[in-house]
Parts: structure tokens; C-alpha cells; sequence
């Protein structure tokens, strides 16, 4: 099947020149599209209204809302959905630049330093740790992950990869988005989402996780479309999340910081194998729960 998706779907075509069985051809492609997003908070302190620019980052535009809860929570600034009164979104920024702008009006001061986490610059789609002056600053797991009694069946886990490719229609009309889904411990995904960068599709699946009530973290696992970096291991144990599933590879620091975290972090999981990094003992060796 050839998907061909529309801009309000995350996708725009754009004229190529095609090399192809020894000829050159004009041809159109389908791109991911990629534009700029202002996340700012807004809230009371006293008698002031505070609104502050927290971080301009580049995404598929689609589920800027869940992006931004998600952001606002991997980065501290807010304990769950219920910390934000509502959303809005606009065409100008607080410092007057015509950007579409998520206003998250919170219903108390964040519950971090906005000198600790902002990253009030201009990020690309890749960007997770940009602006931060150090590890310390990076918030820490919000669960005991250790203590999960889940096990996880091998046959489960290694299907999830291909579970999430199945439901990337923008992966499959451009090639150039990433995929972050939450999936259930019998291998359903229950939430998916994409985006051109890496950390804003993870950021939107937790963020629309976050807007659903009492969404129990503990019992999913974070399955991503390609590698897992240190930051996307830290959003899951943000999240609570005990289990991270990637199709690629883990960083050096990303199975440090699963294994400090209690986190079970699987790559490579592709071809009927994978590799445990850290946290081995949650996979069931016989297959059973």
C-alpha cells in the first residue's frame, strides 16, 4: 500500500528528481513536515499573572497539546495533567513572534525551577538534553521501578516493534518520522504517536497518557521506533514506565541511567531477538507472566 497523507495529517509533497533503472524521472515525494512550536506556562503568583517562554522546539505539528503536557512533565514542571487548568494555543508568542504557541496555564507555580529546566532557545526535533547545564538538572525517576512484580514474555516484547510500524501511517507515506507507543504487558498498543523528532513523539504519548484519568503507567512499556538515547530512558522513568523496548540500540548513558533507575531497557530488538541492557530479571524466561 502506497499512503499518500495530507498536511493536517503531518505530511506535504514536494516536487524530487528520481534516479531510478538507469533514468532520471520527475516525481513527487511525500515529506514529514517539520515546523516550530512555542511552549510557554502561565500563572499566578500573588496578584502578578506570570507567562513564561519555556521552550521552542521543531515538530510534526498534531497533538502540540499532548507535546507539550508531555514536555512540561519530563522537564518537572508539573506533577500530572491535573496541574494544568486547560490549554491554549495561538499564533504569537509572549515575546511577540508569530510561532504557534501551546500556553499551558498552570493552576499553581510550576514545582521547578524554571532557572533549572527552561530551554527557552530554539531546538531541533532531535534535541532532548539541549540548554541543560549538567545531569544534575535532569529530574529523577518518579517511581521505585525496581519494585514492579511485572514479567514480561519475550514473544510479547519482540512483536513490538513491528506492532508500532504497523501504526505509523506518516513512517510509512515519508520515511522520516519516529514512533513512540505505549503498550499493554499482553502486547496491545494502547497509545501511538509520531513525530519528525525522536523525543517529541515520546513526549506526545505520555502527554496524551497523562490526559487520560488514573492512566497506570506501571503497567506499560515505552516501545520505540528506533534508538534509545539516555533522555528517552529518563522520560520514561519520569513517567514510571518500567520497561523501555527499542528497535535500535541504547546508549552508554542510557543503560547507566536504566539500571540506576530500575528501568528494563531492551534494544535491538528486531529479527526474533533482542538484547536485556539493564533490568533482565522483569523477562520471564519460561514465557509465562
Amino acid at each position: 500500500m502506497t499512503w499518500m497523507l495530507a498536511a493536517d495529517q503531518g505530511a506535504t509533497d514536494t516536487p524530487a528528481v528520481q534516479w531510478s533503472a538507469g533514468k532520471l524521472r520527475a516525481t513527487r515525494e511525500s515529506l514529514a513536515l517539520e515546523e516550530p512550536l512555542a511552549i510557554e506556562i502561565t500563572y499566578r503568583r500573588g496578584a502578578t499573572e506570570v507567562r513564561r517562554l519555556v521552550a521552542t522546539t521543531m515538530r510534526t505539528p498534531g497533538a502540540d497539546e499532548d507535546l507539550a503536557c508531555g514536555f512540561l512533565f519530563a522537564e518537572g514542571l508539573i506533577a500530572d495533567r491535573g496541574d494544568v487548568d486547560h490549554f491554549h494555543t495561538g499564533d504569537r508568542s509572549s515575546r511577540g513572534e508569530a510561532i504557534v504557541t501551546v500556553t499551558a496555564a498552570l493552576r499553581v507555580p510550576p514545582r521547578e525551577s524554571l532557572e533549572r529546566v527552561s530551554r527557552s532557545l530554539l531546538t531541533s526535533s532531535a534535541c532532548g538534553f539541549c540548554g541543560r547545564p549538567s545531569l544534575e538538572s535532569v529530574r529523577p525517576a518518579a517511581a521505585d521501578l525496581a519494585a514492579s512484580g511485572q514479567r514480561w514474555n519475550p514473544a510479547v516484547l519482540i512483536g513490538l516493534p513491528m506492532a508500532l510500524r504497523t501504526q505509523q501511517p506518516l513512517f510509512a507515506a515519508t520515511g522520516g518520522s519516529h514512533g513512540a507507543a505505549l503498550a499493554a504487558i499482553d502486547g496491545t498498543l494502547v497509545l501511538v504517536r509520531e513525530d519528525v523528532g525522536r523525543h517529541n513523539a515520546v513526549d506526545k504519548v505520555i502527554g496524551a497518557a497523562l490526559a487520560q484519568p488514573a492512566f497506570a503507567f506501571g503497567g506499560h512499556a515505552l516501545v520505540l521506533s528506533g534508538r534509545a538515547s539516555f533522555e528517552l530512558t529518563q522520560k520514561a522513568a519520569a513517567a514510571g514506565l518500567p520497561v523501555v523496548v527499542a528497535v535500535g540500540a541504547p546508549s552508554s548513558l542510557a543503560v547507566r541511567w536504566a539500571a540506576d533507575s530500575g528501568l528494563t531497557l531492551i534494544g535491538f530488538t528486531r529479527e526474533g531477538r533482542f538484547n536485556a541492557y539493564a533490568g533482565a530479571a522483569r523477562i520471564s524466561s519460561d514465557g509465562t507472566p
